[in-house]
């Protein structure tokens, strides 16, 4: 079976280096990395990973935004996004459903179950 290749747009490198670390080594996935939304918008054009963790609120373009754009793009529409946050009240939660996100997972995050609560979003279980 093909390692998945998770993209992880997030304006905070502590983030993702820890993001990273924690897929690679207890799921064996790949990860590849953006710090802000324009640059993930053409990393997910370029390498069609198998999934997208996006961060809501980031400077110049935030999530939400990015997940519109990457959602307008016949490139990558289809690739499925979760985003990753610390607002995660109901109501911001329903947006980001509303929007097409495919999970919500709160920051601070489990490093130990961040690849399974990915893998239960996306049903890779």
């Amino acid at each position: 079976m093909n390692a998945k290749r998770i993209l992880f747009i997030d304006d905070e490198e502590d983030i993702r280096t820890l993001a990273g670390f924690c897929l690679e080594s207890e799921a064996g996935w790949i990860m590849l990395a953006a710090s802000n939304g324009l640059d993930g918008i053409a990393i997910a054009e370029t390498e069609q990973p198998d999934a997208i963790l996006l961060d809501v609120m980031m400077p110049e373009i935030d999530g939400l935004q990015t997940l519109a754009k990457l959602q307008g793009n016949p490139k990558t529409k289809h690739i499925p996004t979760i985003f990753i946050t610390a607002k995660a009240q109901a109501s911001d939660r329903r947006r980001f459903y509303n929007a097409g996100a495919k999970g919500v997972i709160n920051k601070p995050f489990d490093a130990l179950t961040l690849a399974s609560q990915i893998s239960g979003f996306l049903g890779w279980c």
